[in-house]
């Protein structure tokens, strides 16, 4: 590609300007976002300015853009890495070979990182073709992520206080579920923020959005009244509609990302006690022992929201128990230490809560079990917290900043130093671009048994340690380390370091103490014994090397010694969360490492978060600590593309139009010869390409797929009919064979009926009146041969399936943790997904009661299995927004059919793992459908404005949901699923004596005898609720009246609701929204025979 003298403002590439210094690459930038420009390629590297404003370029208008477009078609944005991405996924990459891919976005706090995280993240969904519930799911984790670990600091409102690697799985181009990967939360965020900040997003969300019913549940209190939210201003208060706004968001997130309504509660009233947890006052008394000052109201509040007992917790938090030689000793806490056990307590109930809900989104949304690691592929996304340089930078901002540097320690392997060794070794001409190399630095941070992580490791081991002795080894160790400055006052805890962002001056206050990170092991103990399942839970887990929460993995065990020595004892040695840190690192440069990376490079264009202002020395700094002169040279003169001869000639031999082409250098060259490219070089072993030289390959590319698929569509039409006029001639036959078959068999039944005929006139025993009886009728019966049609268009089996095809979802299934690995189990409860038995069964097991109102009836918009054909048949002579909603044969789920002004319309209701609705592509999710039939009646369903408005009800003389309803004549559970029948069995219950079938499930009414093999006792009217997974009975009612208690909404982890159906009801018109119910009958105990 040439260089170019556009005028300035106007090249979209950097690498391409002939002349290029700092002042022309700051001009460059300054002029496009000026201009609104945000985006600027630096070769194959995207350059994003943060605009602190909406530009209205993400809308579908431009997905569909840069929907498998080459790069230069189109100006830079961000959905075109998405794109690259996803392509070089598809085909694998041109530089490496590699089909894994990553997506690196770094750059400083407030330079737009997370929100460009959620575009790529968004385009890649849009390119998969993304409507399925998975997809959606996977939209919605960075919203619910950003509400428990982003907070406002001085450095940006929306300020990620965590890091993720979000690894998206892919099967053949689908997305097949994710993964997220998490970093350092900055726990003490919860308990303590500098002046100006606040604490996380979640708090300020739940003070300005739950209802004064849920303030009373949780004994909230008003924001400013806070101890942990004191140190900064109230957005529950200044921005209050917001606030509330970004809860009920939130809400429908957890609801579409599928966590239970139970554990949702259960995390309020969690958060709730965190807050809670800093309004207990401690003070000492003349003997400087720690007492709970004032009233314990406070301890008694958050004992009940987290399920301990209050006085437990009053003592975990004073003093501690240990004992020695069988004698227990009590230690009792001065005031700074029990402010310590509580503000540790805090922040570990903070943490662990945090790592669940990472956990619990990674349960719901990984791949099958059924998927090998060699089927999938990935695109993984980092968004990691930027450079960070506060006026008083802690232990946090130390492993942030420590983090960045290992991410331009990869950068600059990837784009200078790898690349620059391989010209040498290939033998490319070149001249050395020269570039910070941080090596030294990251030395000085991991290095063992010298380096600074190393050093606060040791410190941490000696109890009389202080933040002070550990800065007095730093000084000692680094006094001649360039990057290390010591501070000029010998008595100060503080220490500069000398990053490639620039230097930072760190305060070493509570150094040790974030670095241990410990929390007594009473309260662990009391933690664990908690009522609150979600605690209890949450407590049990263990931390892994890497610092997440593992709820159900096995400790792995290792042989290094078959007996242990003498005089030798296990122990556990708890990992510091620097360690955890640097080998969630490792782990994090190993998968990069194994993937082809794409960089983005986001750029904050002010200190003061303001749209339209780009302050030029700011903006410099940025581009001259990342490099970006140095990159846009090796860009420029540069090879990034260094494929191997035969990974180079299997991706684009059909370019050489030679039949036979070999894997080698020769082959290389005459495809090259054959495109016309221009400007490349032939190495040892590589090739050696410009960066543009993709796109112009792929552009050729491009050019002959479409050729091929125009051969493609001639060649198959031509066949097609073909195969079409022998069909037709061969049906003609098969007619007229058939039509002489069906005359032969009429003949001769007429020649049979006549000797029949005579024989029995000739029997004497057959009265006189039958052969008059017979004259009075026809005397000869006529036999018509049916006339066989020739069908000329597609058949009625393929309209059907077509006609489903296209609302065909994901499976819902269920999770289950397995060492770590996450992975879903497809549940095959009901039979085969797809089958109209299945469908059958899992309607009358899951959702025949939960479609109906509190009367029993059916709405009157409700159909059972019908094609979209039928259903708009039904809507045909219907006005405009009549609809219906109709259960899917396809999949478990329903379908909604609406009447349009031009055409029928449909959409694909899901469920979500915990049995709510929701129309594939909307957001809102509903606890029914009643309720999504409401709110569609007033909101429109799609962005052409249709809405819901009048009800189509069954055809005359028809119920297309008999099927669904229970069977009259044989009300023995023939139709339960094998695993509870299995389940059953186990339980010593006989099915075919002792379950009744019933339109809400499967009614087990036990007799006498029954109660025997039961666990406990039951009566005869008793009814069960068992969980079809193992079998466990979850509740109980002693009479046929009696209300079973709310059971966990679990209707894809196997529960099943097993009770008495409604009683039967004569049915009633309805004018309105409803249709005659058809009731079925009770179900009545069984009574089994005497045996």
């Amino acid at each position: 590609m040439a260089s170019t003298d556009a005028p300035i403002g106007q090249t979209d590439d950097l690498a391409t300007l002939g002349n290029l210094d700092e002042k022309i690459l700051l001009g460059e930038l300054k002029h496009r976002y000026n201009h609104d420009k945000i985006y600027t390629y630096v070769g194959d590297i995207l350059v994003a300015v943060n605009p602190f404003r909406d530009l209205g370029i993400y809308g579908q208008k431009h997905a569909e853009m840069y929907k498998n477009k080459v790069r230069v078609d189109n100006p830079p944005h961000i959905f075109a890495v998405s794109d690259s991405a996803y392509q070089s996924m598809l085909t694998g990459s041109a530089v490496s070979g590699k089909k894994n891919q990553c997506i690196v976005i770094s750059g400083e706090s407030g330079a737009g990182k997370t929100e460009s995280t959620k575009f790529i993240i968004k385009q890649i969904i849009e390119l998969c073709k993304g409507k399925s519930q998975l997809e959606q799911q996977i939209l919605q984790v960075n919203p619910l992520l950003e509400a428990f670990g982003n907070a406002q600091t001085t450095m940006n409102d929306n300020s990620s206080r965590f890091g993720k690697y979000i690894q998206l799985k892919f099967k053949e181009g689908k997305v097949m579920g994710a993964k997220i990967s998490e970093y350092l939360l900055e726990k003490s965020r919860v308990v303590f923020q500098n002046k100006g900040e606040e604490n996380f997003h979640i708090f300020y969300y739940m003070l300005a959005g739950l209802s004064p019913e849920q303030q009373k549940k949780y004994k909230m209190q008003v924001a400013n009244k806070y101890s942990y939210l004191t140190n900064g201003p109230s957005s529950a208060s200044t921005k209050q509609a917001r606030m509330k706004e970004m809860l009920a968001e939130l809400n429908n997130a957890m609801d579409l990302v599928g966590f239970l309504d139970e554990e949702q509660d259960e995390m309020y009233s969690i958060l709730a006690a965190t807050l809670m947890m800093g309004q207990i006052e401690l003070d000492a008394n003349e003997d400087d022992a720690a007492f709970v000052k004032g009233s314990d109201q406070a301890v008694a509040t958050v004992a009940e929201l987290i399920g301990i007992n209050d006085e437990e917790l009053r003592q975990v938090l004073t003093f501690n128990l240990s004992s020695a030689r069988g004698d227990v000793f009590q230690r009792n806490y001065t005031k700074h230490q029990a402010q310590d056990a509580r503000d540790a307590m805090t922040k570990t109930l903070y943490g662990r809560l945090f790592s669940w809900i990472v956990n619990k989104v990674n349960q719901l949304l990984a791949p099958e079990i059924s998927l090998h690691v060699s089927e999938t592929t990935e695109i993984g996304i980092l968004d990691i917290f930027g450079f960070e340089q506060f006026q008083s930078n802690s232990f946090e901002q130390l492993c942030i900043n420590l983090a960045n540097e290992q991410l331009q320690y990869f950068f600059n392997q990837h784009i200078f130093l790898l690349e620059q060794e391989e010209y040498k070794s290939e033998g490319i001409d070149w001249t050395y671009v020269p570039f910070v190399n941080n090596q030294s630095l990251l030395d000085l941070f991991l290095a063992k048994p010298i380096g600074i992580l190393a050093l606060l490791d040791e410190e941490c081991l000696f109890p009389k340690a202080t933040d002070h002795t550990f800065v007095e080894k730093l000084n000692q160790n680094f006094a001649r380390n360039h990057h290390f400055i010591k501070a000029k006052v010998a008595s100060s805890n503080n220490f500069s370091i000398d990053h490639y962002a620039g230097r930072v001056e760190y305060t070493a206050d509570l150094f040790l103490e974030k670095n241990r990170d410990t929390l007594p092991s009473k309260v662990m103990q009391m933690l664990r014994t908690s009522t609150n399942d979600l605690v209890s839970q949450i407590f049990r887990g263990t931390v892994t090397r890497t610092g997440t929460l593992a709820l159900q993995s096995r400790r792995r065990r290792t042989r290094r010694s078959a007996k242990p020595k003498l005089g030798t004892r296990e122990t556990v040695k708890k990992m510091t969360v620097g360690a955890q840190f640097k080998n969630s690192l490792s782990v994090l440069l190993e998968l990069l490492n194994l993937s082809n990376p794409h960089f983005v490079r986001c750029i904050k264009p002010n200190t003061s978060k303001s749209a339209k202002l780009f302050e030029d020395k700011f903006v410099t700094a940025q581009l001259r600590y990342t490099g970006m002169l140095e990159t846009t040279r090796i860009r420029r003169l540069g090879y990034a593309l260094r494929p191997h001869f035969a990974d180079f000639v299997k991706r684009y031999k059909v370019l050489a139009r030679s039949p036979r082409l070999s894997e080698d250098k020769h082959g290389c060259v005459k495809i090259l010869k054959t495109v016309g490219l221009t400007d490349w070089h032939v190495g040892k072993t590589k090739l050696f390409l410009k960066y543009y030289h993709q796109d112009q390959l792929e552009e050729h590319m491009q050019k002959l797929g479409k050729s091929a698929v125009h051969i493609q569509k001639v060649a198959r039409g031509f066949l097609a009919r073909c195969r079409y006029k022998s069909r037709v001639k061969k049906a003609q036959q098969q007619k007229e064979e058939m039509n002489s078959f069906l005359l032969q068999l009429a003949k001769l039944s007429l020649d049979q009926q006549h000797k029949l005929s005579k024989v029995l006139q000739g029997d004497k025993k057959i009265p006189k009146s039958f052969f008059e009886s017979i004259r009075k009728g026809d005397k000869v019966i006529k036999i018509e041969a049916p006339s066989i049609q020739v069908q000329q268009g597609t058949n009625k089996k393929e309209d059907k399936v077509s006609s489903e095809e296209e609302e065909d979802g994901d499976d819902d299934e269920d999770e289950e943790i397995i060492e770590d690995e996450f992975v879903r189990i497809r549940n095959n409860l009901f039979g085969k997904e797809g089958t109209r038995q299945a469908s059958i069964h899992w309607f009358k097991a899951t959702q025949s009661m939960a479609v109906r109102d509190q009367t029993g009836t059916f709405a009157k918009w409700f159909h059972g299995i019908i094609t979209r054909r039928r259903a708009e048949e039904l809507l045909e002579h219907q006005p405009v927004g009549a609809f219906l909603i109709r259960v899917s044969e396809s999949r478990f789920g329903y379908s909604l059919s609406l009447k349009a002004e031009s055409r029928c319309k449909h959409f694909m209701i899901d469920l979500t793992p915990t049995g709510k609705y929701l129309v594939v592509g909307e957001m809102p999710v509903f606890k029914n459908l009643q309720e999504l039939v409401k709110f569609y009646k007033v909101k429109p369903i799609s962005p052409f404005g249709d809405v819901l408005k009048q009800a189509c009800g069954q055809a005359e003389n028809e119920l297309d949901y008999s099927e669904l309803l229970a069977d009259k004549k044989n009300k023995r559970a023939s139709g339960v699923p094998s695993s509870l029948v299995r389940k059953m069995k186990e339980k010593g219950m006989d099915q075919e004596e002792e379950a009744v079938y019933s339109p809400d499930g499967y009614s087990l009414a036990p007799s006498t005898g029954s109660s025997r093999r039961l666990e406990r006792p039951v009566s005869e009217a008793s009814y069960l609720y068992l969980d079809a997974t193992n079998g466990k009975e979850l509740s109980r009612t002693n009479s046929l009246d009696e209300v079973p208690p709310p059971l966990p909404e679990r209707l894809y982890s196997g529960a099943y609701r097993l009770s008495r159906p409604p009683p039967p009801a004569p049915p009633e018109e309805d004018t309105s929204d409803s249709f005659p119910a058809v009731r079925a009958p009770p179900a009545k105990p069984y009574t089994p025979k005497n045996r």
